[in-house]
């Protein structure tokens, strides 16, 4: 079990952002991972169709036997992780959780923003899972679906660190139409006088600084992706699976769309080639569900 590797998936390239945190905090773990990226994006889609997409996802990942299944895609874990975690027999996190911990952890005034897709906000989930940390903490929460578009279309500029593209380029953030935006979506949570804002969405780690300027230096910017990775680890170690050192590492990665475009954008957000991509049919996945359904729980 312990020679396995982690199991992650996302709707798309975001949650490359989860998985470069996990390798770089377990440097010895060996990763697969799956971007859904035909189906991108998950945040317009019914709670019930995004379950769907766990289940196959999940019974994908189990059948390439992993040690551990991570949900780094915000709307598919508001969606899907509890029943994930009935339906598998290996670990299975989310991003929300532990990105509500760190939110409750940072916040002074105890007033904490939420940004992310209309899906995920429209769960609720971040505000039950902040409350169930400390029912004190008021949680304003705004959707920000155009974010995810700023991001692609910066995925899709031209080589180089994505980083780099949002901290350089001026084309787009000086833009009246994207501080129009901005303000839009970020106003309200300002008004209400917010000192953390959690990153609701695996894509938005890689547009915090435009992000972090319209909020103000005094707002703290909260990703999970660290602090999924802290909770990775310390699962793992309790359960005495983690690799040991200087066991092979591996990494796989998977897509569900065009393989040359998620080999390309992915490089682009872990700054490094990418080893391995294959591709997997969404009809493949869709027929791995029944069996899955069958197996959990009545």
């Amino acid at each position: 079990m312990r020679d396995l590797p982690i199991g992650i998936f996302d709707s798309g390239l975001g949650g490359l952002t989860v998985a470069g945190e996990i390798m770089r905090a377990l440097p010895h773990e060996s990763v697969v991972y799956l971007g859904d990226t035909a189906r991108c994006p998950y945040g317009p889609r019914s709670a019930d169709e995004v379950r769907s997409f766990v289940l196959q996802i999940g019974a994908w990942l189990v059948h390439r036997r992993v040690k551990m299944i991570v949900i780094a895609c915000n709307t598919a874990s508001a969606a899907g992780l509890a029943l994930a975690q009935q339906v598998f027999d290996v670990p299975v996190i989310g991003v929300i959780e532990p990105g509500a911990r760190a939110a409750v952890r940072a916040t002074a005034n105890r007033r904490v923003g939420v940004i992310g897709t209309v899906g995920t906000v429209a769960s609720g989930a971040y505000s039950t899972a902040v409350r169930a940390l400390d029912a004190g903490v008021t949680v304003y929460s705004v959707a920000t679906p155009r974010f995810v578009d700023i991001v692609e279309q910066g995925l899709r500029m031209g080589p180089g660190a994505l980083e780099d593209w949002l901290s350089h380029t001026t084309d787009v953030f000086v833009r009246p139409s994207f501080y129009e935006m901005a303000r839009d979506y970020l106003d309200p949570l300002k008004r209400n006088g917010v000192d953390t804002l959690v990153l609701g969405c695996t894509h938005f780690p890689l547009l915090a600084p435009a992000i972090q300027q319209a909020m103000g230096s005094r707002v703290r910017l909260i990703s999970s992706a660290e602090e999924t990775a802290r909770e990775v680890a310390e699962t793992l170690g309790m359960r005495g699976d983690l690799a040991a050192t200087g066991s092979p590492r591996t990494e796989l990665y998977a897509t569900t769309g065009d393989l040359a475009e998620f080999s390309a954008l992915g490089a682009r957000v872990l700054r490094r080639p990418l080893p391995e991509v294959i591709g997997v049919g969404t009809s493949e996945l869709a027929a791995l569900e029944s069996g899955v359904v069958g197996e959990g729980p009545t």
